[in-house]
This record gives structure tokens, C-alpha cells and sequence, in this order.
């Protein structure tokens, strides 16, 4: 979802920015979500009550495109459903949930971080891969690309099946 300003929801000082205008058309295309998906985040609550024009057709807002781009960047951090719908439920109880809603962002906050430092090892295999395949034969030492040593356990097990290390 490109760089929306999704981190304003709470802007009530623009009388447009609640007024309903894009079609679920226009909102698949600008968050990247299928209309079925858009009309399940409404069905299950975690889309707040979308506007309807005078033939029923729902009518989405400012505000409803920013919490979109919120959600998927939820999504994106494996933020499970429930708990979007949780979070979203605090959101609609008030400031007095601020104190839950920070707590369950800094454990998604350090989930992500765990993540990253998981892919980054993930990248320094794959580095290591590259060099190795590339004819670089100071790659097939994995402490000089950063790769964390094997658990003594791993490299018995190794030694007595024969495998060495992998290439």
C-alpha cells in the first residue's frame, strides 16, 4: 500500500477525511485487497462500519483507506486475524485501551525483530551459498560470512552419518 498516512487515523481535524468517497473498486486498487476481502475485513469487524451511498454500494473514506494500509502492515508483521480484531475493537473503546494497545504493539514490535535477525541468518546462508557456487573458496568457512557456529550435538550427528558439512 504505498506510503499512505496510515499512522493518522485518528485525524478528526479534516471534514473530508471521514467524508465517504471511494467505491470498494477504488479502495481494491489503491490497498491492493480483493473486494471479497474488503468485505470480509467489514463481515468479521475489523473494517469499522463502511458508509453506503443511495444505492446501498458501499462508500469508503479517507479514514477507512488509511486503517486499511495499518491492518496490512499488521498483516505483513504475521499479526494473527484475532488479534487485528482485537486491536481493532480497542481502537473503537477508546483512549482508555492506549495502555493495551502499546503492550500489544512492543510484542509484535519485538516479534518483527526476531524475524529480521531470523532472515538475516537466512541471508548470510544464502551469501554463503552464492560465494560457494561462485568459486570462492574462503566461503565454505561459515564463520566468515557470520553464519552462528553448529551446536556440538549437530556436528557429532554429522560426523557420524559421514556428511561433513553441507555444500
Amino acid at each position: 500500500m504505498g506510503t499512505v498516512a496510515w499512522d493518522r487515523i485518528t485525524d478528526k481535524d479534516d471534514p473530508d477525511y471521514e467524508r465517504a468517497h471511494y467505491s470498494i473498486g477504488e479502495v481494491s486498487e489503491l490497498s491492493g485487497l480483493t473486494r471479497d476481502t474488503l468485505r470480509w475485513y467489514e463481515r468479521i469487524g475489523l473494517l469499522d462500519s463502511v458508509g453506503r451511498d443511495h444505492a446501498g454500494k458501499r462508500r469508503f473514506s479517507e479514514r477507512d483507506v488509511d486503517w486499511l494500509a495499518l491492518i496490512s502492515k499488521l498483516r505483513c508483521t504475521g499479526m494473527s486475524v484475532a488479534d487485528m480484531i482485537r486491536y481493532a475493537e480497542l481502537v473503537r473503546a477508546g483512549e482508555s485501551t492506549y495502555p493495551e494497545r502499546l503492550a500489544m504493539f512492543q510484542r509484535t514490535r519485538a516479534d518483527v525483530l526476531a524475524q529480521i535477525e531470523e532472515l538475516q541468518q537466512t541471508v548470510a546462508v544464502l551469501d554463503r551459498k552464492i560465494s560457494l557456487y561462485e568459486g570462492n573458496p574462503a566461503a565454505a568457512d561459515p564463520r566468515a560470512v557470520g553464519i552462528p557456529r553448529q551446536s556440538e550435538d549437530e556436528a557429532v550427528e554429522r560426523e557420524r552419518i559421514g556428511e561433513g558439512a553441507p555444500v
